[in-house]
């Protein structure tokens, strides 16, 4: 029990602390799960991030159950997930009483704006980690450029993006393979 309420309060910190949705947890994600509790790998998060992003729901939730799993089963994603939901729930319920009363403030204004910008970094920030780890040869970045620019021009579900990364990361490896013998 102490496993999944240290799961819990984990992802609710995670979730509470962190402004932007899935994108932005990505740098509280890593300290948290890979350098503070050890539950998991660089790798293993860097998957689970993925996957998450390419199925249905949030991906921060989708995240938060995948690592919930893997420390404790079943039960650990469910208490992960409730953990990283937790949060936003309370802050959108209080917000939601209140905001319309000030939302005209240009005070109130003048601080989403700012909370936009500081978003952005963060994102671009678990951009640069991600890109790091995921380009690691002239391979991957050639099919990191042919994504990105599909990407850009073709308005397709991302799903198809990634899964076609996939087939061609498996096509690739076993080309290498080959070439190699």
């Amino acid at each position: 029990m102490k496993e999944l309420f240290d799961l819990f309060l984990t992802f609710c910190r995670i979730g509470g602390l962190t402004f932007g949705g899935g994108y932005a947890m990505m740098p509280m994600l890593q300290r948290e799960c890979v350098e503070k509790k050890g539950w998991v790998t660089e790798n293993e998060l860097m998957d689970y991030y993925s996957v998450g992003q390419c199925t249905p729901g949030v991906i921060a939730v989708n995240t938060a159950t995948f690592v919930g799993n893997k420390v404790h089963g079943v039960a650990g994603g469910i208490f992960a997930a409730l953990g990283v939901v937790f949060p936003s729930l309370v802050i959108i319920m209080i917000i939601a009483a209140v905001l319309q009363a000030f939302a005209h403030y240009p005070a109130v204004q003048n601080a989403f704006a700012g909370i936009r910008v500081g978003v952005c970094v963060l994102i671009i920030n678990s951009i640069i980690k991600l890109f790091k780890k995921a380009v690691i040869d002239k391979w991957t970045l050639i099919l990191f450029i042919v994504v990105f620019l599909c990407a850009l021009f073709i308005d397709i579900t991302p799903i198809i993006f990634v899964v076609a990364a996939g087939i061609a990361g498996v096509l690739i490896s076993n080309w290498k393979e080959k070439k190699a013998k």
